[in-house]
């Protein structure tokens, strides 16, 4: 039997960012910055470090407090690239949004262990990893290194299967067991703040993803802050027969229903929306 988790604990976690420390008592919008010229909705559209910079402070204006950097795109079939493409796209980005915007969190996407380092040494605050340490065998070492969070998703091993759909028993249960075995592997080798990801659109069948809505408050069992990032994902929009552009009200809805279970941070394209669902989240 699983047990409810209990709303005050849920609500005691705290990140340390680059020696800030930073509350989850209220959830926070994580607004998503594409530096790729393949990403499924945004891609070509901000990457260039001017570009990148406009919708940065469009997103921390609107509300987001983290912007997520996205060196790769991680959509079905996009373009496999090395830690050097990602540098080399991520440039003086990282630097330039912190110059401007001090108190702007700043997360980057990626799964390779010298793309941490180069970010680090930029002044990122927190490492957002869709391959849970699979991809680079020396991503946790790194990660533990810098002292940085660590957003730690959930996802099929192999890179050219993330988006394979897999035939779960239990979806929940297949999760929390990835989720607390990997973050057992995290807290061994010194990283101390674990962000958990149940990984929408990897792998996963619209029903599961549904019973994964249905169910957020068990996500880690209360251990860790969860992160939910459905925005513009495919089992909102394909089987309404709409584009990932034309589910803003649908998506809502599904961030009210993670928000009232406990959900700690929104990954969203649409910063505007989500910040006024988490006002009316935040007024119950």
């Amino acid at each position: 039997m699983i047990h409810r988790i209990s709303m005050e604990h849920r609500n005691s976690f705290t990140l340390n960012c680059n020696g800030r420390l930073i509350s989850l008592d209220r959830p926070k919008i994580m607004g998503i910055l594409n530096l790729t010229p393949d990403s499924f909705s945004d891609g070509g559209k901000f990457n260039t470090e001017k570009a990148a910079l406009l919708h940065a402070e469009k997103m921390l204006t609107e509300g987001a407090e983290i912007i997520d950097i996205g060196p790769q795109s991680t959509r079905p079939n996009a373009e496999f690239i090395d830690s050097n493409e990602e540098i080399r796209r991520l440039g003086k980005v990282i630097s330039s949004i912190k110059k401007e915007f001090p108190e702007a969190l700043i997360s980057v996407d990626t799964f390779w262990s010298e793309t941490v380092r180069f970010g680090y040494n930029e002044g990122m605050d927190i490492v957002n990893d869709i391959s849970a340490g699979q991809f680079d065998k020396k991503l946790y070492e790194t990660v533990a290194q810098t002292g940085l969070p660590y957003i730690l998703m959930h996802v099929n091993p192999i890179y050219e299967e993330m988006h394979v759909k897999k035939k779960f028993g239990n979806i929940m249960v297949e999760i929390n067991k990835f989720l607390l075995e990997k973050s057992q592997n995290l807290l061994e080798v010194g990283v101390k703040d674990i962000i958990l990801d149940p990984g929408f659109g990897f792998g996963k069948t619209v029903d599961d993803q549904h019973k994964m809505i249905d169910e957020t408050e068990y996500i880690g069992l209360g251990k860790f802050p969860v992160l939910i990032g459905i925005s513009r994902k495919s089992f909102i929009y394909k089987p309404l027969g709409k584009s990932p552009l034309e589910i803003s009200e649908e998506t809502q809805k599904l961030h009210y229903k993670v928000l009232k279970q406990g959900a700690k941070i929104l990954r969203v394209h649409d910063v505007k929306a989500a910040k006024e669902t988490v006002n009316a989240f935040l007024k119950e």
